[in-house]
């Protein structure tokens, strides 16, 4: 019935099996575990001891293949009708976790987002932007889910999918590096006639990014998203990405040139800002809209 599909890279992930397998026996239902290591050089040992399991199958790629090409060779390699994605880092907070899924395992054209939250009981000063953004715009409260059923972003830490679904869609391998590959496949499921639903079933991302890095992966997500909305075959991008919205209404009325200089002279007091302990979400949402300008001014193809 149900394929778990988790991509790995460098990080152990017992304890998340551990609390899988005891769901789905407690639930009754035939299941599979596909744990992949995308190239991961630590913590292959420890993981290969969750493969010792009839039902658990650990896969090991020598060589790093990206975030949308394991998904999707995940998905090619699941035997059930219904896959479940997990990031490696994540863990389960509620025991009704599997059991509110299969109440969606009725209708192959379902496709479930159970969203993420964080751990803000620990003191990780280092990783203050990430979590401040979760609990700002990820946190799943009332007006952030209403705000993803308007805009539709389906994000892949957490989420539910027939096969079906899922290999005529598929994630576009041409998205390098990280950010928006999730948007894409969203924006393709829509026009499926895929009936998405955002709920609160989340997982606990536990493995942060420290906020240098964070600052790193937006940069290149803003590059992607760039890139997608330039190549024409995503304007949904509009609809769903409010950065971007934002950005190309600067543009209509001819200040993203002023916004691109303004940036220019702050990105070093703004990216200080951003890696302390306490950044502004005001200001990384100025980054953003400063990066997006400064793409614009670099892209050759206009």
């Amino acid at each position: 019935m149900l394929s778990i599909l988790i991509p790995v890279y460098n990080y152990n992930i017992n304890d998340l099996i551990t609390e899988l397998k005891a769901q789905c026996s407690e639930q009754q239902i035939e299941y599979e575990i596909i744990v992949m290591e995308d190239g991961s050089d630590i913590f292959v040992e420890e993981n290969k001891t969750s493969g010792e399991n009839i039902k658990i199958t650990h896969i090991v790629l020598k060589n790093n293949i990206g975030r949308a090409a394991i998904r999707n060779k995940l998905a090619q390699l699941a035997r059930f009708p219904f896959l479940l994605f997990l990031d490696c880092d994540s863990a389960i907070p509620s025991k009704q976790y599997i059991k509110r899924y299969l109440a969606f395992t009725d209708n192959e054209n379902n496709v479930v987002a159970g969203g993420r939250i964080y751990d803000y009981t620990t003191h990780q000063p280092e990783c203050s932007l990430v979590k401040k953004y979760g609990f700002s715009r990820e946190k799943n409260i009332q007006k952030n889910l209403k705000t993803r059923t308007k805009f539709p972003v389906l994000t892949t830490p957490n989420f539910l999918i027939s096969k079906r679904m899922y290999l005529e869609t598929g994630i576009d391998e041409t998205i390098s590096g990280y950010g928006h590959e999730d948007t894409a496949l969203g924006i393709k499921l829509k026009r499926n006639n895929a009936t998405i639903y955002f709920i609160d079933n989340p997982v606990i991302h536990i493995g942060l990014d420290t906020n240098d890095v964070y600052i790193s992966k937006t940069e290149n997500a803003l590059f992607n998203l760039y890139k997608l909305y330039s190549s024409g075959e995503y304007p949904e991008l509009v609809q769903v990405s409010k950065i971007l919205s934002y950005y190309l209404k600067l543009k209509r009325l001819n200040i993203d040139k002023l916004i691109r200089i303004l940036f220019h002279f702050t990105k070093k007091w703004t990216k200080m800002n951003l890696l302390s302990a306490n950044p502004s979400l005001f200001l990384f949402d100025f980054y953003k809209l400063g990066m997006l300008c400064q793409l614009n001014q670099m892209d050759t193809t206009k």
